[in-house]
């Protein structure tokens, strides 16, 4: 570091990295300012403003030679800040929905989760190991990482806040896919480790399947509600103040997630299964409002965090490791893969209209999920060196590709689904007799 020629006393420093990282991230949240008070104009221009910043930074760090961070060496902290950010946007992706708990209602989703969701990682795990040259284990952990729509950065496509009268169907069924898709990834990943280790047998079956997915949602959707009455009651008494309800969601999400990673089970699912019975209390109450918007500032510069943090790691050695096949393995999934899958799943269901299947189909956006499964299968530990590497790169690639394309698109897209589709199908609503008010309760 240069000496400052004016300093008063020692010590004083020009540029000074730790100095230039304080401006820097003041810079960027006066960004994330910006982009977020247009989010409803550009559904995707704050995750693509943050992506820029971040590959800014990462030129700064390497012309002042600052040591930075590695997305293998430091698989930890990736890990645990994507993870963070993910919990927050399941929790909120289940304060939003207001649609009654049954097959009918939810069979979009059911056909997303149960076709799209497996085809996806059947066809990410063949070009693995046919063109990426990994091992099946490896090859069916970056399948099943880049298999789920990530609630992150698809929230701002998918339905609005708590009360929000238009819940249409594509918008509900990505939310919904989003906040269902990342916990049941888990077993995939689990099974891809267990691949790898040569070490399959029942025991995935019946612990990583029925035991974990099963426990999540009891404790998930059990501590929603019961959250959900304890805040209703505290504040009926005047023991809660309505000024912190914004924090609420924060306490909520990590006891709830916390509990449930104690237990063994997957805290993903319980995170978004906490937010929907969280959200079936009581719903008409204000506290759901308050705590949706709480849920979701927190949501937001947790994307900021975890985009910033993407871009920064961004090298030319590390985008070229992924090689040839591992970008075209990013552009097959994003333009071929998805599309085709949700396609196929989506016949003969509600979204009869093309426009509404191909916008569902299209938004399969790979994000901080994506990340997360692939640092937790890093940090498993059952890869070799040069799996673990390409992995972890193609993933970055993947994320990448996927902020770039669906933040460019996404505008257009909507607006053309709002005007041409669904604002028919409103006209179509206000000529026919009012609907009966919404059933929140469980069928039993």
């Amino acid at each position: 570091m240069l000496p400052l020629p004016l300093a008063a006393s020692p010590g004083f420093s020009f540029a000074d990295p730790w100095a230039l990282g304080i401006l820097f991230l003041g810079v960027a949240v006066f960004a994330a300012v910006g982009a977020l008070s247009h989010q409803h104009e550009r559904a995707f221009s704050a995750s693509l403003i943050y992506l820029g910043l971040g590959v800014f930074a990462a030129a700064a760090v390497t012309v002042l030679g600052i040591g930075w961070l590695d997305p293998i060496k430091d698989v930890s902290l990736l890990e645990h800040v994507t993870e963070l950010a993910v919990i927050i946007a399941l929790f909120s992706a289940g304060l939003k929905l207001d649609r009654t708990l049954s097959w009918r209602a939810w069979g979009s989703v059911a056909r997303l989760l149960g076709i799209t969701m497996p085809l996806t990682i059947a066809a990410v795990a063949a070009f693995g190991t046919g063109l990426l040259g990994l091992s099946l284990g490896a090859a069916i952990i970056l399948g099943a990482a880049l298999a789920p729509t990530d609630p992150v950065l698809a929230g701002d496509i998918g339905v609005g806040p708590p009360g929000d009268e238009d819940e249409h169907e594509p918008n509900f069924a990505l939310t919904a896919e989003a906040g269902l898709n990342d916990g049941l990834a888990f077993p995939f990943v689990f099974l891809g480790a267990l691949v790898a280790q040569d070490n399959l047998g029942f025991e995935w079956l019946a612990a990583d399947v029925l035991y974990a997915i099963g426990l999540g949602v009891a404790i998930g959707a059990g501590m929603g509600w019961g959250l959900a009455s304890s805040v209703k009651r505290l504040r009926d008494r005047e023991l809660l103040t309505p000024a912190l309800d914004g924090w609420l969601s924060i306490a909520a999400v990590l006891a709830i997630y916390g509990l449930t990673e104690t237990a063994g089970a997957y805290g993903f699912l319980a995170a978004f299964c906490g937010g929907l019975a969280f959200r079936r209390h009581e719903h008409d109450h204000e506290v759901n409002s308050r705590v949706h918007d709480g849920a979701e500032i927190v949501e937001k510069f947790g994307e900021l965090a975890v985009i910033l943090l993407l871009g920064s790691l961004l090298t030319l050695e590390g985008l070229a490791e992924p090689g040839i096949a591992g970008w075209g393995l990013a552009f097959a999934l994003i333009f071929v893969v998805r599309p085709v899958a949700a396609n196929v799943a989506l016949v003969r269901s509600k979204m009869d209209r093309p426009g509404e299947r191909a916008f569902v189909a299209w938004f399969g956006v790979r994000g901080v999920g994506s990340l997360y499964y692939v640092a937790a299968a890093v940090g498993l530990g059952v890869l070799n060196p040069q799996e673990e590497s390409t992995v972890v790169w193609t993933a970055i690639a993947c994320v990448t590709l996927s902020i770039v394309v669906h933040g460019v698109t996404a505008s257009p897209l909507m607006g053309f689904l709002q005007s041409h589709v669904l604002g028919a199908e409103d006209d179509a609503d206000d000529a026919s007799p009012s609907p009966e008010p919404k059933d929140l309760s469980v069928p039993a």
